[in-house]
């Protein structure tokens, strides 16, 4: 695992006092917890009997289908491998949060076959937000006829869930250079927010980050300071993203900010090479760098606890780009 301290490029509403923990490579999960504006952490695996809680669901991200290039020839069969490892999880989520990028190319046929693997996981429930691959190329038409019908605008949409509010939102219609949220949606994310007690803790989910990750590579959202400072008057907020195709954490005050693997390839680090993409790893060690997030939330604490598991263990710490 691997540590960085960063300063934003963005002002994203939020102190300079956070950090950064870039788990990008990491061959076993970490659990967090979320209580009081507290982050712990632990091994995962370690008495994992202690996190089980009242609210447990999984987030999947990029699963790309359609991708077919060094990176990984097989998204189907590493997708099918995320599904056989939600199935075999031993307390069952009651859905799926997938943070876009479902398709490689917006082509139907690519979301037929999402739809159809996605049947076998035994969770039937799955929440969705666009990727800009899901909206590049048709301006996201079928991404919305398919799993946008009862969304707001480009794709947001808010619902409550055991004492829970979720918010899932589209900051990929509007690219320019980084994600956008834009005014509409932030007027409703506001007037959204108004009906909920402080008390009551936040999910939000989105595809690109809303923090500053690596502007320079795209990675934040331009508006999200707008967005974030209507949450600053709850005291357990969650944020899901993906596009990063790696694991980064980074928390500041009640907000606890966390990035997904994706089911598909992985991307380099940040600066760590000339520009962000497909990064081809060793193929005995591909399944180590892809994974699933699994998050539960103890209701009496009101603290959520969050498990990035691989497709498999590392051997190694894999190197080297494309």
């Amino acid at each position: 695992m691997s540590k960085l301290i960063v300063h934003d490029h963005n002002d994203d509403g939020l102190d300079r006092r956070g950090f950064l923990q870039c788990m990008a490579w990491a061959g076993t999960g970490v659990i967090w917890t979320l209580g009081s504006g507290v982050l712990s952490s632990q091994a995962f695996g370690q008495n994992m009997a202690a996190t089980k809680g009242e609210l447990h669901f999984v987030q999947i991200s990029d699963s790309h289908m359609g991708f077919n290039k060094p990176a990984n020839p097989d998204v189907n069969g590493t997708l099918q491998a995320t599904i056989d490892k939600i199935n075999a999880l031993p307390q069952q989520p009651e859905f799926i949060i997938h943070t876009g990028d479902l398709s490689h190319s917006s082509k139907a046929e690519e979301y037929d076959t999402l739809d159809q693997m996605l049947k076998s996981a035994k969770p039937k429930d799955v929440f969705y937000v666009p990727g800009e691959h899901d909206t590049a190329t048709d301006d996201g038409k079928q991404y919305l006829e398919r799993y946008g019908k009862e969304a707001k605008g480009r794709g947001w949409y808010s619902f409550n869930h055991k004492d829970v509010h979720f918010v899932g939102l589209s900051n990929v219609a509007a690219l320019e250079g980084l994600g956008k949220l834009g005014t509409d949606q932030i007027d409703w994310l506001e007037a959204d927010l108004k009906g909920q007690p402080a008390s009551r803790p936040i999910v939000v989910f989105a595809h690109i980050p809303l923090w500053s990750v690596y502007p320079e590579w795209g990675w934040a959202t331009a508006d999200s300071a707008q967005a974030l400072g209507h949450l600053k008057r709850f005291g357990s907020v969650t944020v899901l993203n993906g596009h990063i195709h790696q694991v980064m954490q980074k928390v500041e005050g009640n907000v606890t900010f966390h990035t997904a693997m994706s089911t598909a390839f992985p991307q380099p680090a940040p600066g760590a090479a000339k520009a962000p993409g497909p990064m081809k790893v060793p193929d005995d060690k591909l399944r180590s760098v892809l994974g699933i997030a699994n998050v539960q939330s103890v209701m009496k604490t009101h603290s959520l606890a969050i498990v990035d598991s691989a497709l498999a263990p590392a051997a190694s710490t894999p190197g080297g780009g494309e």
